[in-house]
């Protein structure tokens, strides 16, 4: 089963530079997307024999998740079940059979870090959130994450320490997920890789040169380990500033 997961920055761009094509050769069981940037009616894209699932903003513009999965799902809920984290459309959850899937748009600390302290109250209530999907079935989930976890997993960590994406705060909040039961795929099959990022600065040719930062993940519970066969990062994909990362699982 191949599961794909991608931040387009704006789907109506992204579709304007051939997302139909890279989909259609993905030929995934399950495609999950992030910062769709558009509301319900702003475009027309359906996949023959795929079901969609949509999470829109409130803002305009902004933001946003869908799924398109081969699997009708059992269930289908939208954002955490928390007021002040679900206007944003940021996540969707799928449940099935054996696993429960979690597409997620993680907030950005942004410039100055002045969302900093919201990103930190995200990062608690998400972890519970997954914690008690996890008392249920085994939880995959993917999506821009906004961390890269480890100095390993960004070109330049020291100049970077204090800038959004880097901080000891929000990498601190990583380890405390995976240290509550959670496998960073990528870093499970190659724990040593280096220069493999996911998302690149539109300045300086940072992509060309590969300045890039790994903040798109899969990770799953401890408990799915048994069916995880590989994790990989699509980086000759282009079309946004991000690249789809991908999990294979048996």
């Amino acid at each position: 089963m191949k599961l794909i997961s991608w931040n387009v920055n704006g789907l109506r761009s992204t579709v304007k530079k051939g997302f139909t094509e890279i989909f259609k050769d993905f030929d995934a069981d399950i495609f999950c997307i992030q910062e769709t940037k558009l509301q319900e009616g702003q475009i027309d894209l359906k996949f023959e024999g795929y079901y969609d699932y949509w999470n829109y903003a409130e803002r305009k513009g902004y933001s946003g998740t869908a799924v398109f999965t081969k699997h009708e799902p059992l269930s289908v809920t939208y954002g955490l079940g928390i007021e002040e984290h679900d206007k944003e459309g940021r996540v969707i959850t799928l449940e099935y059979e054996d696993f429960i899937l979690v597409n997620v748009y993680t907030p950005n600390s942004q410039r100055g870090l002045a969302r900093l302290s919201y990103r930190m109250t995200w990062e608690d209530d998400f972890r519970n959130y997954l914690l008690k999907l996890n008392e249920k079935k085994h939880v995959v989930v993917c999506g821009d994450l906004n961390v890269a976890h480890k100095e390993i997993d960004l070109k330049n960590p020291s100049t970077n320490r204090k800038n959004a994406g880097f901080t000891d705060e929000e990498r601190e909040k990583m380890t405390e997920l995976l240290n509550a039961g959670f496998i960073d795929t990528f870093r499970y099959f190659y724990p040593d890789k280096r220069d493999a990022y996911t998302w690149w600065s539109n300045f300086a040719n940072s992509r060309e040169r590969n300045i890039g930062w790994r903040i798109d993940y899969f990770i799953t519970s401890n408990s799915f380990e048994k069916n995880l066969k590989d994790a990989v990062i699509y980086s000759d994909v282009y079309g946004s500033d991000h690249c789809p990362v991908g999990l294979l699982i048996k």
